[in-house]
């Protein structure tokens, strides 16, 4: 049955909003890379697993920075992956620098880059120096507010040093490119860190840019709630009242609220599930986070969602009881 938001909107529009394009151009980039082994099980097959992994959110896993931040269902999945994957870090209470968080980005995404890192271990450690350790739930929240909204937060850090300065915030560009290349976030001050600017200037300004700014950003009424208990405020002090702001967490919707993190019985079941699939992936889990860091660990490479399926699944079927329980089980 179709919603109403879909029947709302013309077909090209529903199209561009949904990023249906984006999906299907790496599918067929996929299919031409695997050619031979989908000539076996059939193309159907092929585009039924790849768009099921899509909706399961588990199509971004190991694959290549560009395409994790291509879309926002794609930011909120790895988001997700990342907290089902290590989020026995923060059960076990064990406190990592920055520098060992991006060694756990990595194993999902081998070209995670540094800087977004960096930002968010800033958000954090505010003015700390940058080797201070962070419990997980601090890391996390900070590390989903940079990745999600990172072109966003390029343009805030631009309208804060404009306000600063007393320049014109509303000359500001806002960033279009989606190569993943973004900006670099002007350098602030230490009197810029200190000082800070007005709170409800500083809201006019960001409510101006959400209206017209073509990534997403946090809801403006969001936002003016985060803000409006304080006159002034810094970047940063901006940034941490994101990452701890209930409603901007539950709209975003990619973790659970932060009371909830550490515990959910069914999330362990399915990440024993998805640990199964990938045997290399067990050991850096359940190591020690000294061992699990390691700069010189490569983690596995999976060129295409099916294609573990596919290998589990012909061994199923050349088994004599016909059981397909197990191969039911592998592909949720």
């Amino acid at each position: 049955m179709l919603s109403p938001e879909r029947l709302a909107l013309p077909d090209y529009e529903y199209l561009a909003q949904r990023h249906v394009l984006t999906y299907m151009e790496d599918a067929v980039c996929q299919l031409l890379e695997n050619r031979e082994d989908i000539s076996q099980y059939g193309i159907a097959r092929f585009f039924t697993e790849y768009f099921n992994s899509v909706c399961q959110g588990t199509h971004i896993l190991f694959r290549e920075f560009s395409f994790v931040q291509a879309t926002p269902h794609n930011r909120v999945s790895f988001l997700r992956a990342f907290w089902r994957c290590f989020r026995t870090v923060g059960k076990n209470g064990d406190l990592l620098t920055m520098k060992e968080y991006h060694c756990l980005l990595q194993l999902l995404c081998p070209d995670f880059p540094l800087e977004l890192t960096q930002k968010a271990a800033r958000i954090v450690l505010m003015d700390d120096a940058m080797d201070c350790l962070m419990s997980f739930s601090d890391f996390l929240f900070a590390f989903q507010i940079q990745f999600y909204y990172s072109e966003f937060l390029d343009s805030v850090a631009a309208i804060y040093e404009d306000l600063l300065s007393g320049k014109n915030p509303n000359t500001v560009i806002v960033p279009t490119s989606s190569s993943g290349q973004h900006r670099q976030r002007p350098a602030l001050g230490e009197a810029g860190m200190l000082e800070g600017v007005e709170a409800s200037l500083f809201y006019q300004c960001l409510e101006n840019l959400c209206d017209r700014h073509k990534y997403s950003c946090p809801p403006p009424a969001l936002v003016k709630e985060a803000l409006s208990n304080v006159q002034r405020l810094t970047f940063y002090g901006f940034l941490m009242a994101l990452s701890k702001h209930h409603g901007i967490n539950q709209a975003l919707g990619a973790l659970p609220d932060k009371g909830d993190l550490m515990h959910d019985p069914a999330m362990d079941e399915e990440l024993e599930r998805l640990l199964a699939q990938v045997p290399g992936l067990v050991n850096s889990v359940t190591a020690s986070p000294e061992a699990s860091c390691l700069p010189s660990r490569t983690p596995p490479r999976v060129g295409s969602p099916w294609r573990p399926l596919h290998h589990h699944s012909r061994k199923v079927d050349g088994e004599s009881d016909g059981s397909t329980e197990e191969t039911d089980e592998s592909e949720t």
